[in-house]
């Protein structure tokens, strides 16, 4: 099978598909078809690792789409609910701002070859993971008007704004104040010469 046309692959492909119809039905507005697509569209996101993990289905093309899929998502959605008034533009700014941030000290750090790779971090999925609950929990408050689903996004808002803060301050320190690993030395080099 072509490395590109794996399922998980298919799966990440499907979800970036299904973005601009999520962003269209929350500006319309539709908040129980934008909340049925977004749910769907989790769906696809766990699924596509889970495969890749169970059944060897990796792959380096999976490895780039799925963040990027992540990303296109989570940009579409926060925007759409900040132009219907869902979300307040302070937190918009704040998502966007730190990505903007991790991208540009990213690129300074791979561009001086003082990192070869920058990898999402723990604190940086979880992040993500409360940005999505918090967008699902406006678009469930905005589809079923109810106190209980009313008082959630009020309490997710302050802890995504929260999350994105603290996983930036992480990347800050991963990236600019903890030092990358060494790179192995080439095979003829004195130093494997010597620990030879």
């Amino acid at each position: 099978m072509n490395r590109w046309l794996t399922v998980p692959n298919l799966l990440t492909l499907t979800r970036i598909a299904m973005t601009p119809f999520i962003a269209w039905t929350i500006l319309l507005p539709a908040p129980r078809q934008a909340l049925a697509l977004l749910f769907a569209a989790g769906l696809t996101d766990g699924a596509d690792g889970y495969l890749a993990r169970r059944f060897g289905w990796g792959s380096s093309a999976g490895a780039v789409l799925d963040p990027i899929a992540d990303k296109f998502l989570m940009a579409a959605t926060y925007i759409a609910l900040w132009r219907v008034g869902f979300l307040p533009g302070w937190l918009i700014a704040l998502v966007f701002g730190r990505d903007v941030l991790i991208l540009a000290g990213a690129g300074v750090l791979l561009a001086r070859r003082l990192r070869r790779e920058f990898r999402p971090s723990r604190w940086g999925k979880l992040s993500t993971f409360v940005q999505l609950l918090t967008a699902t929990a406006v678009l469930a408050a905005a589809a079923f008007p109810a106190p209980p689903l009313e008082v959630l996004p009020r309490a997710l808002i302050p802890l995504a704004a929260a999350a994105t803060v603290w996983s930036g301050i992480h990347y800050f320190h991963m990236g600019l104040i903890r030092p990358a690993p060494a790179a192995p030395a080439p095979k003829d080099s004195p130093a494997r010469r010597r620990s030879g």
